[in-house]
């Protein structure tokens, strides 16, 4: 299994277009150690030729010209489809711009499917301009990924990440499923990869889906629950956001350091987070403890 992490950034990218917090600064001046990033999305395949996309990002077109393996081959694409998390912005906002393919192919959770129809209604813009393949995704049941001969090499397996928050069309896109993350295996090496970029609250069913991956690509939005209220950049808590923190009680980084799984990586980074600096004690923390912090362009072979 072959994983490219296209976009490690949470939504508004890094440096987020409208903020000037000290992470910003730093990135756009070059006072200190720090990589610019898009918007967070992953690239999957099983051989290296045909490709699954983990969310579509606004900054998908980049992407795709930033890795050669998802460039066009006489008009045809190597993506074959796109598996989503959760219905965001941030996360389905790229296929509307996959628009000119002769078709988009996406998996999601009824509960997705409910936001992107009758709440933003992305997917109702989406099914004028191109035709639309859906397939829902049950948490708990796999699901083949890819087409042709050794298609269904990869099966993803959605599992449910309970969230509390505030939803964005009341009464839409609710109930469970409403965010997932997949356990993604190679049924011919048995190898798995868990890709769960937002997370409230990592739970014992949650951890227990991580718990013996070859890699765990999972959700480092903020480093402290009130970062956003400090820096005066929000109103909002990180969990009340959606997203576990990292550091503090009951955050993520505890957690995952006794996670019994093979490569531990942060994504989904907010602009506003320290790991983000290099020479940051976050993040000599946080590697301390056997995390990565992931960047646009990571590879990761699984054998």
């Amino acid at each position: 299994m072959r994983i490219r992490v296209l976009g490690s950034a949470a939504g508004g990218g890094y440096p987020q277009w409208n903020c000037d917090c000290p992470c910003c600064q730093a990135v756009r001046d070059g006072s200190r150690p720090a990589r610019a990033r898009t918007q967070s999305s992953v690239a999957v395949s099983a051989d290296g030729d045909r490709w699954v996309l983990v969310n579509a990002s606004p900054d998908i077109h980049r992407q795709i010209e930033a890795f050669p393996a998802l460039r066009p081959r006489a008009r045809e694409v190597p993506i074959t489809s796109v598996l989503l998390t959760d219905g965001e912005l941030d996360h389905t906002l790229g296929l509307a711009l996959l628009r000119e393919a002769r078709g988009v192919r996406v998996a999601g959770t009824p509960a997705t499917k409910d936001f992107l129809r009758n709440g933003s209604t992305l997917l109702s813009t989406l099914e004028a301009y191109c035709p639309v393949e859906w397939t829902d995704v049950i948490p708990g049941s796999g699901v083949p990924l890819g087409e042709g001969p050794g298609g269904d090499r990869l099966i993803a397996r959605a599992f449910d990440a309970p969230t509390r928050k505030k939803p964005r069309f009341p009464g839409v896109g609710e109930g469970k499923g409403r965010v997932v993350g997949y356990r993604i295996t190679d049924s011919e090496s048995g190898s798995s990869a868990a890709v769960l970029p937002g997370v409230q609250d990592l739970t014992p069913d949650v951890l227990d889906e991580l718990r013996g991956c070859d890699a765990v690509l999972i959700d480092g939005t903020c480093w402290t629950d009130d970062e956003m209220i400090t820096l005066g950049l929000a109103g909002k808590t990180s969990r009340d956001m959606g997203h576990v923190p990292v550091s503090g009680p009951g955050g993520s980084l505890e957690a995952l350091a006794a996670l019994d799984a093979g490569r531990k990586v942060y994504t989904h980074l907010n602009n506003s987070n320290p790991l983000l600096l290099e020479d940051s004690p976050q993040r000599k923390e946080a590697e301390s403890h056997g995390m990565e912090i992931a960047y646009d362009g990571l590879e990761i072979a699984i054998p």
